[in-house]
């Protein structure tokens, strides 16, 4: 890809910048249910539970007693948020020295479809494994889908980054894992990179034409 005309970069979170294992947390939760149990949640669709935590509707005391109801669950708060963490694997960290690297060259920004309970732990993860104070930090502005009330990959979310930001979409490049959202940027006019095992971004900045 040529990177020529990129001044701006939209980062995704999960599967892009952290590794994550969505199987980790379902087989977790499932594990607390007192009878079988499907939990409804990948990487493509989730039940309207994890939608409203995800978009901020729901506190995370309203999320867990949820779960419990929905599911069957018998398990104390630090069991279920352990559980729904499972998830959250790892940093490397090539990833956040390239990102203290791409900073110097692009105005680059964070959009993660995520929830409070996963954003105490990533940053967490940081504070425990690098040198810098949070992971918001690494970017000129971070957007949590639970924070300002929108998600990937309806519009309006990319539109607030665009207009907050004085950003032109034909010079912004957004790098996601999954189809939808790149699809949705795509017909935005957003440069995108659908970044799929096993590429990871320091492959694809090492190729590129910049």
């Amino acid at each position: 890809m040529d990177l020529t005309q990129i001044k701006n970069i939209i980062f995704d979170l999960g599967g892009v910048i952290i590794n994550l294992d969505y199987n980790k947390s379902i087989e977790e939760l499932q594990k607390l249910c007192n009878s079988n149990c499907n939990i409804a949640y990948s990487q493509k669709e989730q039940s309207h539970l994890f939608d409203l935590l995800e978009t901020g509707n729901c506190s995370n005391e309203e999320f867990r007693n949820g779960l419990r109801e929905a599911y069957g669950i018998d398990a104390t708060d630090e069991q279920i948020d352990e559980a729904w963490n499972a998830m959250l694997l790892d940093i490397p960290q090539e990833r956040i020295d390239l990102l203290l690297e791409l900073g110097k060259k692009y105005r680059i920004f964070l959009l993660s479809n995520t929830n409070d309970i996963h954003m105490q732990r990533f940053n967490q993860i940081v504070a425990h494994s690098f040198s810098i104070p949070n992971l918001d930090s690494l970017f000129e502005k971070s957007y949590y889908s639970h924070l300002v009330g929108k998600r990937k990959p309806d519009a309006p979310v990319f539109e607030q980054i665009l207009a907050e930001n004085k950003l032109k979409k034909e010079e912004t490049l957004f790098i996601d894992d999954s189809i939808q959202h790149i699809e949705s940027a795509r017909k935005l006019g957003f440069h995108t990179l659908h970044l799929q095992p096993p590429l990871t971004i320091n492959e694809f900045f090492a190729d590129a034409a910049v």
